[in-house]
């Protein structure tokens, strides 16, 4: 079982990117990414998180309609620039984009994660779809995602995932000490939704959260920005606010997050586990 008190040996410096994005030209936003990567290399980061479908932009219907053109994966060459900028300055990066099943071919919409080498560690299906995403032919995410990186544990989340939550609680009982999350959240109530969930999760569990939003025109929504870190306590750490193209970071302490859990922490019961919270695990360094 894994010890809920225990925290990471050392700090993880985390920063969450936002830009525009470029409607369906994955190139183009892969450049973007890389250059957000060295932006938050710069900074010192670790490890930085892009927004939902950044390789893409929030664009549907088209994503649906030829998955074959619009997905990526382990083997995409188009990645190339994004790799070649995480092993160049040894920073992870979590990008939201579309892949695919295997087998059916139906889209997902994902995070997938690229280690400190540039190597494609691991993805994450999004398991909490909205209406318009289910309606499009978008499936469903079979499990939860747990990605280490120098003794921290870190659960992922796309957007409404973090809307529920017990699926921010099934990472906390995996043991995560930080959750992190790409996201479309739009000007007006989307930034309402921002400003209250990213220390909501954080205070139900005890944990560090990143929320990378988009910063512009995406789809049919515009993003708010203010991509952000919160601490366990649900204080704000880091805020890109309107920075176009803008990088947030943020130290994450383990004398926080061991302080944050040493009182009443609101895991201590692991039994109380949500259904649905079967997990895989990837290791980015």
């Amino acid at each position: 079982m894994v010890d809920l008190q225990a925290a990471p040996p050392t700090a993880l410096t985390v920063a969450v990117g936002q830009a525009a994005c470029a409607a369906l030209d994955v190139q183009a936003n892969v450049a973007n990414a890389a250059d957000l990567v060295r932006r938050a290399a710069d900074q010192g980061a670790d490890l930085l998180v892009l927004p939902e479908l950044f390789l893409t932009g929030y664009e549907l219907t088209a994503i649906a309609g030829d998955p074959a053109k619009y997905t990526t994966g382990p083997a995409d060459p188009r990645l190339g620039p994004l790799s070649v900028a995480c092993g160049q300055t040894g920073t992870a990066a979590v990008l939201g984009a579309p892949t695919r099943d295997p087998g059916t071919g139906r889209p997902f919409i994902s995070a997938i994660v690229l280690d400190r080498t540039g190597r494609y560690a691991t993805e994450y299906n999004k398991q909490h779809l909205d209406p318009a995403e289910r309606a499009a032919g978008f499936g469903c995410g079979a499990s939860g995602c747990t990605a280490t990186m120098d003794g921290w544990r870190l659960g992922l989340g796309i957007c409404w995932d973090s809307s529920f939550p017990e699926h921010a609680r099934a990472a906390a009982l995996d043991g995560c000490h930080a959750y992190l999350v790409g996201a479309m959240f739009d000007r007006g109530r989307g930034d309402l939704k921002r400003r209250i969930l990213g220390p909501a999760r954080a205070l139900d569990n005890a944990c560090f959260v990143a929320f990378a939003n988009h910063s512009g025109r995406s789809g049919p929504y515009v993003g708010c920005g203010a991509s952000a870190v919160w601490g366990p306590d649900g204080a704000l750490l880091a805020d890109a606010g309107d920075g176009e193209p803008g990088v947030a970071t943020a130290r994450l302490e383990p004398a926080v997050l061991a302080a944050a859990r040493a009182g009443d922490l609101p895991l201590a019961d692991p039994s109380l586990t949500a259904p649905g919270t079967a997990r895989r695990e990837a290791a980015l360094w």
